[in-house]
């Protein structure tokens, strides 16, 4: 009796974090990698409860566990990596647990034993993690919770590699018959429900971390283009400036404006002219990289920092922007009438402020207005790459016709 109450402890408060993580998922409207969390609880309950409700002189038993385990590490695993945007390896994880699954198919059919059973499948557990972590550690994110999660499971990864074998060089064998007498029991009962509560409040500060930063982040944001504010952009500007000069980086600055808006404003109206602005926005954050960051910096000036990007690879950046919008129908403007974008682009200098880039690529704008509009200038050329729109002229003759 005793022992059956110890073993149901870890599934017990996994079934209490399952459901907290269902709740931040549902009432918080969170990604699909926090469902990711509450499916891996639930179905590490499962596997850890079903020892120690069954007999397990069954050799049925511990493929059950196996089972249902290997899939709680790989769903928590996928969650994870799709938190921190990098992948799975889920084909990994699966030839891992194919020869583990194997190699316990015969210590179970070879020997009544269960101490090589313990270490086949624990082994296999601390690789699908020590496979995670390598994932984990290539990506981009690397904040204080993200290195926290990451302390996490390289401990346990650890226990699963460490613990049987330890234990079983006290125990050294252990019968099918008084598994739950034994100290490997014990010891796996106490060490899974600590390391469980650690990894669930780890989660759980990362799901409201990013919960209070998507918050935070949606402040910043513009209403009308949904691209960071003048003071959100250049906020982020300075941070990936500093890890620029940390990770020898190259960066480049695209400022763009959309021509001859006054007169998109006087001809057709402020509400066309939101209208636009609110294209061009989506056309933005649709072109640029996750490792990007965009924001409107004026009324309809943009400004893009492209990372890990040098100058030619901007200039074809801001290509693809300015074909998109000169292509895009303008809700509120006739059906024939297309507007048009340019685009001053400059590659940073080594150790080069902010200050000193924003001036050189808004000379380069400059320039792109002054060689004709709807063209893109790289900073120090002034190449003329377009045509330039009619609608100034239409704003020129409604003025005429109100006078």
């Amino acid at each position: 009796m005793r022992e059956q109450i110890m073993g149901m402890i870890t599934p017990t408060m996994s079934i209490v974090f399952f459901a907290v993580f269902l709740i931040m998922w549902w009432r918080g409207k969170m990604g699909n990698y926090v469902l990711g969390f509450a499916s891996a609880y639930l179905l590490f309950a499962i596997g850890f409860g079903t020892p120690h409700l069954f007999d397990t002189g069954s050799p049925y038993v511990f493929h059950i566990t196996q089972f249902f385990y290997s899939l709680s590490t790989a769903t928590a695993i996928w969650a994870l990596t799709k938190r921190a945007g990098q992948p799975p390896y889920l084909g990994v994880l699966l030839v891992i647990y194919g020869l583990s699954a194997a190699t316990l198919a015969v210590a179970v059919l070879t020997s009544p034993d269960i101490s090589s059973r313990l270490i086949i499948v624990n082994v296999g557990y601390g690789a699908m993690y020590l496979v995670c972590l390598m994932s984990l550690l290539g990506g981009p994110r690397h904040e204080a919770i993200d290195k926290l999660i990451i302390a996490a499971h390289s401990v346990l990864a650890a226990q699963f590699m460490i613990r049987p074998v330890l234990t079983l060089l006290i125990e050294q064998s252990i019968p099918a018959s008084v598994y739950r007498q034994s100290v490997y029991y014990s010891v796996l009962n106490l060490s899974l429900a600590l390391i469980a509560l650690m990894s669930a409040m780890v989660l759980v500060g990362a799901c409201l971390y990013d919960q209070i930063k998507a918050v935070r982040e949606q402040a910043d944001l513009d209403g009308l283009t949904k691209l960071r504010t003048r003071r959100a952009f250049e906020q982020g500007v300075v941070t990936l400036l500093e890890r620029a000069n940390q990770e020898c980086a190259p960066v480049s600055l695209v400022v763009a404006d959309i021509d001859h808006f006054k007169a998109v404003n006087d001809v057709w109206g402020h509400q066309a002219g939101d209208k636009a602005i609110a294209q061009f926005g989506e056309i933005v954050r649709g072109t640029i990289r996750e490792t990007d960051i965009a924001g409107r910096i004026g009324g309809e000036e943009f400004c893009i920092l492209a990372w890990n990007c040098d100058e030619q690879a901007a200039v074809s950046l801001a290509e693809r922007i300015r074909r998109k919008f000169a292509q895009a129908q303008i809700e509120g403007l006739p059906g024939d009438q297309r507007l048009t974008a340019s685009f001053g682009v400059a590659g940073r200098g080594e150790g080069e402020g902010y200050g000193k880039l924003f001036a050189r690529t808004d000379g380069a704008l400059y320039a792109a207005k002054e060689n004709g509009r709807n063209c893109i200038v790289r900073d120090g050329e002034g190449k003329k790459r377009g045509v330039v729109t009619s609608i100034a002229e239409l704003a020129d003759k409604r003025h005429e016709a109100n006078a």
